[in-house]
């Protein structure tokens, strides 16, 4: 079996769940918006520039935005992998820790817990770093 197709499992459930988080982000960005502002705001065309000014709002706002931030990068390593394949088996250790890490983000953020929140976001980023290297090696 190609080293491509043996790890094809995994890169898929990184996929999906990565998915899964960026529609997480949204729904408790939105959630949290229309709480504050009301239903109206939410399904009407949002022309004036109204946002919440929630802390809380806020918080999600930003942690999807950083989310954002780092998505992209963790897309392109993933299909770098399924395309090269992953036979050492550290891009897909590297994916999942960036993907628990974002988890781990989430709540971090909403509570306002500084450092430690800084902490998992560099281990987000170590994840991305495993997943480049083992794509170079």
């Amino acid at each position: 079996m190609e080293p491509a197709s043996a790890n094809a499992t995994h890169l898929v459930i990184l996929l999906c769940l990565s998915v899964v988080m960026l529609v997480f982000h949204i729904l408790l960005q939105g959630f949290l918006a229309t709480k504050e502002l009301g239903s109206d705001w939410n399904a009407g065309p949002r022309d004036e520039a109204k946002e919440p000014k929630g802390v809380m709002a806020g918080r999600a706002a930003r942690a999807s935005k950083n989310f954002q931030e780092t998505y992209p990068a963790f897309i392109g390593l993933l299909l770098g992998l399924a395309f090269i394949g992953d036979a050492s088996g550290w891009g897909i250790l590297g994916g999942w820790l960036w993907l628990l890490a974002r988890i781990a983000y989430i709540p971090l953020y909403l509570a306002g817990i500084p450092y430690i929140r800084s902490l998992v976001w560099l281990g987000s980023l170590l994840g991305l770093l495993v997943m480049m290297i083992a794509l170079i090696l």
